[in-house]
This record gives structure tokens, sequence and C-alpha cells, in this order.
């Protein structure tokens, strides 16, 4: 059952007293990261509608957190997951794969994520295997609408600015939704890695893959944000606040920070 994940305030670096910024820890979710939100209710859909049952596999493209997620809610639903990574992805993607006994089928890096989701398609007609397809099922909008954007505005009085990286478009056009309800004039700024570059989880929307779920007019700004950044985030974290966050969260705090240097105070 989705649990709710902490909103932490990050006391020492905000770049000026009246900005205030906070982080959702999506990395206590169980497999961790904010993937399980979207695998288990994506799953729990099929099963409710009669689309899938124990013992069938299956299968998505992903570059790392959504496998992991899939693979670990498939072993304890009774499912097989089957996997389709691109060469290249960080080797403790595989390792946790493999202890979850996951099937796993490698890509050219090349193809990118866009050739690791049509081999998905494949595969899934050929063998009928059940696709997850978290870049295209409207349940992945709806889950971050009714549990992570509703978290938030539960826990915080006022929302100025949302900044969240742009993977499937689930999370920015979910969370971006329910926000604007409670806060018509919030901004929503989405972050993606820049081009050629690989960060975790995001993709640069100017190598041609733009997610079915996202609809750039619903988003202010975009922010690029390279690796050597992201990473340098990474360790400010770690060192001012004692959160250690993944990669794609270091882009998107970067990318907080820097939209903090613009306003003169919010949240």
């Amino acid at each position: 059952h989705p649990q709710t994940t902490p909103l932490v305030e990050l006391q020492n670096i905000t770049p000026k007293p009246g900005v205030r910024l906070f982080a959702k820890l999506e990395g206590q979710n169980p497999s961790g990261s904010i993937k399980d939100r979207v695998v288990n209710a994506i799953i729990r859909d099929a099963e409710s509608m009669g689309t899938i049952r124990p013992g069938d596999t299956i299968i998505e493209a992903s570059s790392g957190n959504t496998a992991i997620a899939l693979a670990m809610v498939a072993k304890q639903k009774g499912y097989t997951a089957h996997v389709i990574l691109p060469e290249g992805v960080v080797p403790s993607v595989a390792d946790l794969l493999n202890l979850y006994g996951a099937k796993i089928t490698w890509c050219e890096p090349q193809a990118g994520l866009k050739g690791a989701i049509e081999i998905a398609k494949q595969m899934a007609e050929e063998f009928g295997y059940y696709p997850l397809s978290q870049f295209s099922s409207s349940v992945n909008i709806e889950t971050h609408y009714n549990t992570t954007g509703q978290e938030i505005v539960e826990a915080l009085p006022s929302v100025d600015v949302f900044v969240a990286g742009i993977g499937t478009g689930g999370t920015i056009m979910g969370v971006g939704k329910r926000l604007r309800e409670s806060h018509p004039n919030a901004l929503i700024v989405g972050v993606e890695p820049q081009m050629g570059e690989r960060l975790q989880g995001l993709r640069s929307l100017s190598e041609g893959f733009i997610p079915p779920l996202l609809d750039l007019k619903k988003i202010d700004s975009r922010f690029i944000v390279d690796n050597a950044n992201a990473l340098k985030t990474v360790r400010l974290i770690a060192e001012a606040e004692g959160i250690f966050p993944g990669v794609s969260s270091g882009a998107t705090l970067y990318a907080a920070m820097r939209v903090a240097q613009r306003i003169d105070r919010g949240n």
C-alpha cells in the first residue's frame, strides 16, 4: 500500500533567507525510489481489471529505478519481471535485478530508451507478456496526483515552485496538476540532463523522445543540468543536510537552488 514519504526542509542550503527549500524523500519508498508508487499502482489496476494473473510476466523498459521497483513488486505478488535495459546503466542496477530474480534483456546503448521501449513492446506482443507501459499509462499521472501531489499539499500550507525531473513525465504532470488546484500560481519547473549525458532516470527531450504523458504547455520552465553540477549538488546536500540522494535528485536540487536565487521569497 502507498506509504507517505517524509518532506524535510533543507535549512542549510537555501540561497536567501526568504526562500525555503523542501525535499520529498522518495528514496524512502520500499525499493528506494519514487517508482514504487507507479509500479504498484499499475499492477493493482491491472489486477482489478483481471488483465493479469499470478505467474504472468510483466515487461518494461527502464534505465534503473522502475526496473528495480518492478522486480520487487513482482517478486512479492507472484509475477515474473522482465526488464529491457540499455547497456551502460549503473552496474548496481543489474546486481539488484539479479538478486530479485528478474530477467534482463540488454539493448544497444545507442538505441537509448526509445529502442528499449520498442523492444519491450515487441516482446510483449510476441510472448504475451503484460506491458507495464509507465511511459504511456495514465495511471502514472493519476498516482502522482493522488499520492505524491496530495501529500505535498497536505504537508505545506503554500507551494510557490515545484521542481521535478522529467523522466516519464508522470511525476511532474501528476503533482503539477494537484498543486495547481490548491495553488493556481505555483510555478512548475522541469529538469532534464544535458544532451548526450546520462543522468539516471532523466531524459533529454532534445534527443528526440518526448514522453507521451508529458504536456510541455503545463510546464513553466525547464532547466538543463549537466552531470558535474548534479554530482556537486549530491555532495553538497550530503555534507550540509546529512541526506544522501541519487544523481537525478542532485540535478533537481541544483535547478531548485537556481530558481530560488531568482525569487525573493516562497516555498
